[in-house]
């Protein structure tokens, strides 16, 4: 028999799932980076997207040219870290995407929002230090997130291929997921997956310089960024474990 007072007005609704699984924080810098490729490639002309990259790419040469004029030093107190919103064109910005998604993701969720966009722009503004010592006399401009998302990618790899850790509450006997141990650098190459990982990843970064020697032609990949953001993240990362184990504890 149907209540009558349990009518489909009345009835509650649902609870709705998520449209995306991604921690908020993820799916805004996502669409950070969306919106401002968006606006640089349709709002700005030529002349315009000339000017939006001198002012917000990164550009090593202004430290020498600074000796002429200081004013070319002024960018750099935002440009280590602007560089990492502007993308060369569509194919670039998607790859940085979905690096960004696979390795942001445990990160944002062991840390949160915060941590997670420190490890993101300390480690761009690492990957531009990087990117200087070897471009310094090159007049070249470093765009994109790819230093940032190398720094999460460092963090993540601390503690992605550690077993998970769990205990049991001591009343119910309810088994309780405690989550990833962070890694040593000493356990990260302890480990098989997570050397062989982080191994993997610095020698075909290191080696992006040989390939006009293998192939020709150069890959117009800033290695260097890569290698210094990872680098940083990797380091960078147990700072904020120790916070988090310090607010757990208060």
């Amino acid at each position: 028999m149907t209540d009558p007072g349990q009518g489909p007005e009345n009835r509650p609704s649902p609870e709705r799932e998520p449209i995306f699984l991604l921690p908020g924080s993820i799916t805004a810098l996502v669409g950070v980076l969306v919106a401002v490729h968006l606006a640089s490639t349709m709002a700005l002309n030529p002349q315009g997207l000339a000017d939006f990259y001198v002012w917000f790419a990164y550009q090593p040469l202004r430290i020498l040219l600074a000796q002429q004029d200081p004013s070319y030093l002024i960018p750099l107190l935002w440009t280590p870290f602007s560089h990492a919103f502007i993308h060369g064109g569509w194919d670039h910005l998607l790859i940085n995407v979905a690096w960004l998604v696979i390795f942001a993701t445990p990160v944002a969720r062991r840390y949160g929002a915060g941590p997670m966009l420190a490890i993101f722009l300390l480690s761009a503004a690492a990957g531009a230090a990087a990117f200087t010592l070897t471009s310094l006399y090159e007049g070249i401009f470093l765009i994109g997130a790819s230093g940032g998302v190398a720094g999460l990618t460092g963090a993540a790899v601390r503690f992605i291929f550690q077993p998970v850790l769990w205990t049991r509450h001591p009343e119910t006997g309810e088994r309780i997921v405690l989550g990833r141990r962070l890694a040593s650098v000493r356990e990260v190459f302890a480990d098989s997956r997570s050397r062989f990982f982080t191994l993997i990843w610095l020698v075909l970064n290191a080696a992006v310089p040989l390939a006009p020697l293998l192939m020709g032609t150069s890959l117009g990949i800033a290695w260097q960024a890569h290698l210094g953001g990872f680098i940083a993240g990797f380091f960078m990362v147990g700072l904020f474990e120790r916070r988090s184990r310090t607010q757990a504890q208060g």
